[in-house]
Parts: structure tokens; sequence; C-alpha cells
């Protein structure tokens, strides 16, 4: 790692103008922008901005942020909760003249979330409430700085920045998410997707012993069935995981959003892939020797479940 040490007076101003974090809030290369939160940051903005079915204090009216706050902090409602609360935007001011001051106040209804009211607080004078009424994904964030930027400037950008990440820090810590065992939810019919490409493999070993396929025919027929077996059990566990059973406020069964940990992590962009979910919850599937040649023999249970002698072994080439 390069250590810049500005000596003279020309070096120090070069340094204050072109290296500073602050100025470089976009990439030269393709504009996007480099300030992004990761990890904790977005996990707690993404857990505020997300939207409960039948959460407590669902479809209260409030006259503003302050009384959404009060009734949070006295457990009226949860953050989840789609409520309808009075924002007051800071939009610009269209009959600006000289001495007129630049943004005024607007003030609307919406209907929203009680952890999104909570950061309109913290948004930028010019930047509507609208960009930030929907769930905060590591991805909307970045847009969201973007539109930040382009509208509001670097200053205003910067310190925004650096509310979102006090946010974000503060909201992941009242979140209180971590990994369980039981979040880990292996799916039903993944023992019927195993048995009936088992019985493909042993269809496969029949026309091998009888001459009808070759050798190379049989592996690579055996490694296309595991690797396809794999992502339907993938897909079985992540259809599972994503959502979850729900009564709405008038009685009616209903599927939302899943709150499972690591399904929020994962889908917020914070850590983890569905890859690595379906290792934790599926099954590990084919593993590659050190050459690259894949080993045919898959490893049809995940951590959650645990490794047998064998299966521990071969998944060993994949570590």
């Amino acid at each position: 790692m390069a250590v810049h040490v500005p000596l003279s007076l020309e070096a120090q101003m070069e340094a204050r103008t072109l290296m500073l974090a602050s100025n470089n809030v976009l990439f030269p290369a393709n504009g996007d922008p480099s300030i992004v939160p990761s990890q904790d940051i977005v996990l707690g903005l993404y857990y505020a901005t997300r939207e409960a079915v039948n959460a407590k204090g669902e479809g209260m009216t409030f006259t503003g942020v302050g009384e959404a706050l009060r009734a949070y902090e006295n457990k009226e409602v949860e953050l989840a909760s789609r409520v309808n609360v009075r924002i007051t935007e800071m939009v610009p001011n269209e009959g600006c003249c000289d001495g007129a001051p630049k943004f005024v106040p607007k003030i609307s209804l919406y209907a929203t979330t009680v952890g999104r009211a909570f950061l309109s607080e913290i948004l930028p004078p010019g930047l509507p409430f609208s960009v930030l009424n929907k769930p905060l994904k590591k991805k909307e964030i970045s847009r969201l700085i973007n539109t930040a930027f382009r509208r509001c400037g670097l200053r205003e950008t910067v310190i925004f920045a650096d509310q979102l990440m006090q946010s974000g820090f503060r909201l992941a810590t009242r979140a209180g998410i971590s990994i369980c065992v039981d979040d880990m939810l292996v799916p039903p019919q993944k023992e019927t997707i195993v048995g009936e490409a088992a019985k493909k493999v042993k269809e496969y070993d029949r026309q091998y012993m009888s001459g009808l396929v070759t050798a190379q025919e049989r592996y690579n027929n055996v490694v296309d069935i595991w690797s396809a077996t794999s992502e339907s059990v993938g897909k079985a566990m992540m259809e599972q995981l994503s959502t979850e059973p729900v009564v709405d406020r008038d009685g009616n069964g209903t599927r939302q959003e899943s709150f499972n940990s690591i399904y929020m992590m994962a889908d917020s962009g914070a850590r983890g892939s569905a890859v690595q979910i379906r290792q934790l919850a599926g099954m590990r599937g084919l593993m590659a020797k050190p050459d690259g040649s894949i080993i045919e023999t898959p490893i049809t249970a995940n951590f959650r479940e645990g490794l047998n002698v064998l299966q521990y072994f071969i998944s060993t080439h994949g570590a």
C-alpha cells in the first residue's frame, strides 16, 4: 500500500483537492458512487425499510415523524409497520428570486413504514421522500447516493452518506439480526429430488455396464444430472426461505417476503449469496479436484444436516 507524504505547499494543495476522500464521491471510470455503504450498514437500512404484513400499529396515521417516533418508543408500532405519516420535504423554490430561500418546505401525507419515516429526517434538501420510500438494498442505496450527488451537490452528499452510515449501524444494532441454526430451512422436497437423480445415475451405470454408452459419456451425463439436481434443490430452498405465511388484518392467510435472518443478509446485499446459502441448507453438490476435473460423486448433504466421513473428505477438494 502506497504512502503519500506531501511535503511542498503545491503537493499539499494537490492532495487536499484531488486525493481527499470527500472530493472523490464518484469513480472516475464509470461515474458510480465510490462511498457506498456495506455489510452492517446495508443490513440495518434494509431491515428498517422492510414492510411487514399485520405488524403492530398497522394503519395508524401520524401528524409527523416525531409522533411516529414517540409511538415506536412506547412500543405502539414496529419499524416495519405500514402507517400514514406527514412528511416534510424541502423542495426547490420555483419562484426563487434574489434573497428568497432556495428550498421551501412541502408537507405531504405518505403511506410508508415507520423505519422509512425515521430515515426521511436525514434526506438532504432537494431530495424527495419518494426515493427513500422503498426497501433499501445495496444497489438501491448506491442509486440513492448517486441521485443525491446529481441533485444536491458534493457537500450535501458527503453529509448524507455519513448520516446513512450512522443510521445503518444504529438500526442494525436495534434489529439484532444474527445467524441461528433454525434459520437454515432444508426444503422438504430435497429427498425426492435427490432420489430421482440417483435413479437416473443408476440407469446410466446399467447402460455403461451393458456397453451402450462409453465411460466418458456416462461421466458427462452423471455430472450433468447432479449439477441440475443441485440447482433444483437450491431453487426449492430459496423459494421456501424467501417467503413465510402470515395472517393479515382481516384474518386472511397470505404470504410475505421472509424476515429470515440468513435470507435478509443475502437479499439486502450485505453478505452472502444464494450459492453460499445452498451449501448451508440445500446440498453442497459437486466438488472439483485440484487439476480442475469434477468428482462425479456429489455431496448430497448440507452443513445444516452435517457431512459423513466420505462427504467430508470429498469436500476438502473444494475447501
